[in-house]
């Protein structure tokens, strides 16, 4: 189980349809909760704006991996 921790990166392990989220997006964690067990995570443009801040459980998300290859995806605004 992933034990979250401030300031690291974490990847998306299924979609979140509300946000726009696909499994796979990268967010950053910018509070902890529950002893690491969940956390709000900021998703954003790669201009930086903001397009969630979604508190998760560790089940939602995993670690970078040595060899993940980072992608770039359109994501549509209202």
């Amino acid at each position: 189980m992933h034990k979250f921790r401030e300031l690291e990166t974490v990847i998306l392990t299924h979609d979140i349809k509300e946000y726009g989220l696909l499994v796979g997006d990268m967010g950053a964690v910018v509070n902890v909760y529950n002893r690491g067990k969940a956390a709000e995570v900021e998703f954003v443009t790669a201009t930086g704006k903001t397009v969630a801040l979604i508190t998760l459980a560790s089940s939602d998300v995993r670690d970078i991996k040595q060899n993940d290859i980072l992608h770039v995806r359109g994501f549509a605004t209202a």
